[in-house]
């Protein structure tokens, strides 16, 4: 019975409270859309795919984990990105001088607005990276290493704009 009421007296506080959720988001509840703006793509080498899918990725993130309606222009939050870098680098090198590792690795800028309450807002740099064995080229590899990356970066987007953990 103790049980009972405890829990009871736990969900209307959780539910009370209006800004908090089961899906990990603090949003409040006045704010109900969200505009994501298109990647840009502004580093010196270019995967044609990655702004396109990195767009998409953040949209369908905030689609299935928020109640945020998606909007073109104005939205109360706004996610506006552009792709800074994608580099490969060889992160290990054998006796022979040899690269056994290389690095893929790419760098966003994003700046985030938060229209009503603009104490939220923020501009930062996101850096995520694969690691791929120097045996295989980068053209092999590359799609399953930036849909990994892919999947890194709008977590983690996800998390600094929404989640406020």
């Amino acid at each position: 019975m103790r049980r009972l009421i405890l829990l009871l007296f736990v969900s209307i506080i959780l539910t009370s409270c209006g800004i908090y959720s089961f899906s990990g988001t603090s949003i409040a509840p006045d704010v109900t859309t969200i505009t994501v703006y298109n990647v840009e793509n502004r580093a010196m080498r270019i995967n044609p795919a990655l702004s396109n899918a990195l767009t998409e990725a953040l949209k369908d993130k905030y689609r299935k984990l928020t109640k945020l309606r998606l909007v073109n222009d104005g939205g109360d939050l706004i996610i506006d990105a552009q792709i800074t870098s994608y580099e490969t680098a060889s992160i290990a090198v054998t006796a022979q001088e040899v690269a056994a590792q290389n690095r893929l690795t790419v760098t966003l800028k994003l700046t985030f607005t938060n229209v009503k309450y603009p104490k939220e807002s923020f501009e930062r740099n996101f850096a995520e990276f694969e690691d791929y064995p120097s045996t295989s080229s980068l053209d092999a590899v590359e799609s399953r290493l930036v849909d990994s990356i892919i999947e890194k970066l709008t977590d983690k987007i996800f998390n600094e704009t929404v989640a406020n953990w």
